[in-house]
């Protein structure tokens, strides 16, 4: 305390740090600032009941294991479960509700997946490095400003010894000091410059967490396709009452982007359209390219396979989730969700 309210007072001479080690310090700072910030979102996008963080934290730091929990798909995948079998698993109602209580579970197994995966290889090594590196650079940086301190006060003793003696006794002191605050020095420099490994590693991290959300999306994306699937082979009209329609899960592009056909008429007997009387537009039509396989359900829908380009169009009044598709002379109605539209 002698050495700082000396050199507060302005009678002591401050050793400066040179600019490199002074940018190493800056770095290191930032490093720990926004490591800080992203490793707090990171727990709360994982996670975002703040109790159940808590727990979690507080198991983690008395190094207990951390409950499985369930999480929300899963648990409204039972429901989902649970009401088909009360309403009558064979009605409209209780299978829908049954094969979308289904995905909702696969969603949230692959949810607790991506949790797990990300918190191993994202979350941990950036809490390691704050609970561990950075601490210990920290720490040496403390010693580094004593030593720095002890330096500048045996600078001023050294300035204020008249006596030969007393200047002889100073100038051992200060070389040791000096000695001192050069190993010092040397120590915090080597770990302020593997703030650089740190990089590195914190890189490898972040591509292994964005591997791994892109893995959880796809697989979401995958299930709730599987689930239009089975939705779709649904009838779409409720036993009893002939007016409420089953609304299609939807993903496509508005109609208006696609080529339109004049009027068709449609099938007397039935009041579908018959793919077969439909010719393109004049105004043209669209490529696409199919990404899955699809099977006909019946005469009127066009069988696809994954990668192949078919021509589509729209028609008037039509299902906006379907278009046509035509392949050589083949033509029937494909599902939109199925194609990449290309310009």
């Amino acid at each position: 305390s002698f050495q700082f309210t000396e050199e507060k007072l302005g009678s002591a001479e401050k050793t400066e740090l040179d600019a490199h080690f002074e940018n190493l310090l800056s770095r290191a700072d930032s490093t720990k600032n926004w490591t800080e910030k992203i490793l707090r979102q990171s727990e709360v996008l994982l996670q975002p009941n703040p109790s159940a963080r808590v727990e979690e934290f507080l198991y983690e730091k008395l190094d207990r294991k951390i409950p499985s929990r369930v999480t929300n798909g899963e648990l409204l995948g039972q429901y989902m479960t649970e009401a088909a079998n009360d309403f009558g698993p064979s009605s409209p109602y209780g299978q829908t509700l049954i094969k979308v209580g289904e995905t909702q579970k696969r969603l949230g197994i692959a949810e607790r997946d991506f949790i797990h995966s990300s918190s191993i290889n994202f979350l941990t090594p950036l809490r390691n490095f704050l609970e561990g590196d950075w601490r210990t650079i920290s720490k040496e940086r403390r010693i580094l400003q004593n030593r720095r301190l002890d330096l500048d006060a045996c600078k001023a003793r050294l300035k204020k010894a008249k006596a030969a003696e007393a200047k002889a006794a100073a100038e051992h002191e200060l070389r040791v000091a000096q000695t001192e605050f050069d190993r010092q020095a040397e120590v915090t420099r080597l770990l302020l410059e593997g703030i650089s490994s740190t990089h590195v590693n914190h890189l490898r991290c972040l591509h292994e967490f964005a591997e791994a959300q892109a893995t959880y999306y796809a697989q979401c994306y995958q299930y709730m396709v599987d689930l239009q699937k089975q939705l779709g082979r649904f009838p779409s009209t409720f036993v009893g009452n002939a007016d409420t329609i089953v609304p299609p899960l939807s993903t496509s592009p508005p109609a208006a982007t696609l080529p339109l056909l004049q009027a068709v008429s449609p099938n007397p007997a039935d009041g579908t359209l018959n793919p077969s009387d439909v010719k393109p537009p004049a105004s043209g039509t669209r490529k696409a390219r199919v990404l899955y396989d699809y099977e006909a359900a019946d005469s009127t829908e066009l069988g696809l396979k994954a990668d192949e380009l078919i021509t589509v169009y729209s028609l008037p009044g039509m299902d906006p989730d379907w278009l046509i598709g035509e392949r050589g002379n083949q033509k029937g109605k494909v599902p939109v969700t199925y194609l990449e539209l290309l310009s």
